[in-house]
């Protein structure tokens, strides 16, 4: 059984985590540095962008955590460190001043960035934040949570206990994303931190197909952005046997895991730039989970449909339309199509055409903050969810000037 909690990244044993200032924001009153440390080195895995263009971050995450271990976690926002020539010397350099504070390898030590892409970049903030982060560190992780944002408008955190062998443990997670999401293998920052005992290998294991079903599922705006990363970390300090092959603890950690991931997926799609409403697809009856998570996304990143729901419009033909041209191997005749929140639910198709409903009511439904698009396609037993948001004036506003 999963119960939710307080604390973030904070919540398992042998966390530390601190949020600063150093001045790659030029706005003082923004952290912009967070830290992430374990007192014991930890089992760690980590999925990437699928972009071309990667951050440098990225690279030398990679050959960091080639042998499964990591033991801190550091990200700067307001630069993603991106197309920069000296983007790599960066990175391992703000490694190697981590290390040298933390007293861990250089090598142990998870580096990302998000903020602007091709800007130019200088050690001089990490040389001065460095350490102050250190000093910083302490029990809480919501100063961390708020370092890594850029346009979130808030904070998103998560933490949930569970048991692995008869061993409470303990799993928390901190994100940011709000524009340039459409993951593919990642999304866009995730940090989570566990104090389960799991072997390298059955953590990667884990997350790699978790994010099949919760990340992979959000999309804001279409835009797969160069620097995308989850990244989780596992100490064993709660005292559980080691995980280390598929059975019950394994299935236990993995449930656990899935309710951190998709909570802090639907506080990224909620918290889209200039979204009023977060938007829930939930598709049915496929005759494929592949088909299925093809249709819930190509629904909830329809511009056309994200646009109706900020005007609470119930066009549902763009619904069908974002079915019809997903890709999924779908019998539009048997499409049914209900719009659902706090409000009450309106079904406005069926069998691939519409049925009379009231507009009055529909309206209602999609007035609320959270709206469930409930797709039922009549051809089999699969199903998937996928999260979004509307699409409003305010959307293009924040783009239009992101750079001042």
């Amino acid at each position: 059984m999963v119960e939710h909690i307080s604390g973030g990244v904070c919540a398992p044993m042998g966390y530390k985590a601190a949020g600063v200032h150093c001045g790659v924001r030029k706005n003082r009153s923004k952290r912009d540095l967070a830290l992430i440390y374990s007192e014991k080195r930890a089992s760690a895995a980590a999925v990437y962008t699928t972009n071309l263009v990667k951050g440098a971050p990225l690279t030398v995450t990679k050959k960091h955590l080639a042998d499964g271990m990591a033991q801190a976690i550091i990200c700067n926002s307001g630069n993603a460190n991106t197309c920069n020539a000296n983007g790599e010397y960066i990175a391992e350099t703000t490694s190697e001043l981590l290390g040298a504070e933390l007293g861990i390898p250089a090598a142990d030590v998870i580096v990302a960035s998000t903020g602007v892409i091709g800007q130019a970049m200088t050690m001089e903030p990490f040389e001065r934040g460095i350490p102050e982060a250190v000093k910083a560190l302490g029990t809480s992780g919501e100063a961390a949570a708020e370092a890594i944002m850029t346009t979130d408008t808030h904070a998103k955190e998560v933490a949930v206990k569970f048991t692995a062998g008869g061993v409470e443990c303990t799993l928390g997670g901190i994100a940011k994303g709000s524009g340039m999401i459409h993951p593919n293998m990642a999304t866009m920052l995730a940090f989570i931190t566990s104090d389960c005992a799991i072997s390298p290998a059955m953590l990667a294991k884990a997350l790699s197909e978790d994010v099949q079903s919760s990340f992979n599922m959000v999309t804001v705006d279409g835009d797969t952005s160069t620097n995308d990363m989850v990244a989780v970390m596992a100490n064993g300090m709660a005292g559980n046997a080691e995980i280390c092959a598929e059975g019950a603890d394994y299935d236990s950690f993995c449930e656990a895991l899935h309710e951190v991931t998709v909570c802090l997926s639907r506080q990224i799609a909620g918290d889209g730039e200039g979204a009023t409403k977060l938007l829930d697809c939930v598709v049915t009856g496929a005759e494929t989970l592949a088909d299925a998570r093809t249709v819930a996304r190509a629904v909830v990143g329809s511009s056309l449909l994200k646009a109706a729901m900020f005007g609470a419009d119930a066009n549902w033909g763009r619904v069908l339309c974002a079915v019809g041209y997903s890709g999924a191997d779908v019998d539009v005749t048997k499409v049914g199509v209900t719009f659902k929140s706090d409000a009450g639910e309106v079904t406005v198709c069926e069998n691939g055409a519409g049925v009379d409903f009231s507009e009055e009511l529909a309206a209602k439904v999609l007035a609320a903050k959270e709206i469930y698009i409930l797709v039922s396609l009549g051809e089999g037993a699969s199903s998937a969810e996928a999260w979004g948001c509307d699409l409003t004036y305010e959307y293009v506003k924040i783009n239009g000037d992101y750079r001042t």
